[in-house]
C-alpha cells in the first residue's frame, strides 16, 4: 500500500497567519524524481517548497521555487524544521541535522524559536552598474556581489527601500536579477532592514529571506563591528529575524505558523 503523502503550508518568520513568508513542506520516506518535486512546487506556487527525505547519514532537504531548484533557502528550512518538531518526528530538545546542496545544516529549537546554522558568504564591492538606477528606481550608496551569486545594494534610508518599485522584466535580464537592498532600520527595535527581489529565480519579491542573511550578516558586521542583529524585512507581509555571526557561519532564528496540511494524490 502506498504511503500517504502530506504537504503542509507554513508561514515562516512570523507568529501571525498570513504574515512572514509562506513555504510548502513535504516530508517523504524516499527521494522522489526531481521533475515531480518541481511540478509540486509549481502547483503550490509558494516562493519555495521544501522536500525532506532520508539520506545516508542524516535527512536530506531540497528546495524548489515554482521555476527552478535552489541550493539553500532559509524560510523553507525554518518551515520544514517547524513541521518536523511540531509533528514530533524530531524531539524538541534534539538538534536536527539536514543535508542541503549548499552544505550541512544544524538546527535547534528553544521555546517557539528555531535557530538555523548556515554558511556565511563573502561580499565583494563592485562598481555600481550603469543601469541600476533606471531599473531599480534609486542610486545605491554601494553595490556588492556575493559568493552565493546574489547581489547587494546599500541604500541611504529605510523609507526609500519601502517605496521601491523595480522594473522586474528589465531586472531579470540584468546582472542584478537577484538583489538584496538594505539600510539601517528607522525602527529602534531593529538594526537593519531589507527587501529581496529575485526575478531571475521566478520570484519578483521574496517576502522574508533567511538565506539572504548569509551575506547580510557579514556585511553589517563589516559596517558596525557588531555580531548580533535584529533584522526587519519590510515587504508587504513583513518578517522578523534574529541573526548572529559565528565565525564563518551565520545563525538565523525565527518563528513559524502552520497554515494547513493536505494529502497529495499524485
Amino acid at each position: 500500500m502506498k504511503t500517504k503523502q502530506i504537504i503542509y503550508q507554513v508561514d515562516a518568520f512570523t507568529t501571525e497567519p498570513f504574515k512572514g513568508n509562506p513555504a510548502g513542506v513535504c516530508i517523504l520516506d524516499h527521494e522522489p524524481d526531481s521533475l515531480w518535486m518541481q511540478n509540486i512546487a509549481m502547483e503550490i506556487n509558494a516562493s519555495e517548497t521544501a522536500f525532506v527525505f532520508p539520506g545516508k547519514d542524516c535527512q536530506r532537504i531540497r528546495y524548489f521555487t515554482p521555476e527552478v531548484e535552489v541550493p539553500l533557502c532559509g524560510h523553507a528550512t525554518l518551515s520544514a524544521s517547524h513541521i518536523l518538531y511540531e509533528t514530533n518526528l524530531v524531539n524538541e530538545g534534539k538538534e536536527l541535522q539536514l543535508s542541503a546542496k549548499a552544505g550541512f545544516l544544524k538546527i535547534r529549537k528553544a521555546g517557539s524559536w528555531i535557530t538555523m546554522n548556515f554558511p556565511s558568504y563573502r561580499i565583494n564591492k563592485c562598481a555600481i552598474p550603469a543601469e541600476f538606477e533606471k531599473v531599480i528606481g534609486v542610486k545605491p550608496l554601494e553595490f556588492y556581489k556575493c559568493d552565493n551569486g546574489l547581489t547587494l545594494a546599500l541604500i541611504s534610508e529605510e523609507k526609500i527601500i519601502r517605496q521601491l518599485k523595480p522594473d522586474f522584466s528589465a531586472m531579470k535580464k540584468s546582472e542584478f536579477g537577484d538583489l538584496m537592498v538594505t539600510a539601517l532600520s528607522s525602527d529602534n527595535r531593529y538594526d537593519f532592514c531589507l527587501r529581496f527581489f529575485a526575478p531571475a529565480l521566478g520570484i519578483d519579491e521574496d517576502p522574508v529571506t533567511g538565506s539572504a542573511h548569509c551575506a547580510l550578516v557579514p556585511f553589517w558586521n563589516m559596517k558596525t563591528g557588531k555580531t548580533d542583529f535584529n533584522s526587519h524585512q519590510v515587504s508587504k507581509r513583513e518578517g522578523i529575524l534574529k541573526v548572529s555571526l559565528k565565525g564563518d557561519r551565520v545563525e538565523i532564528s525565527g518563528q513559524a505558523k502552520t497554515i494547513f496540511r493536505a494529502e497529495l494524490f499524485v
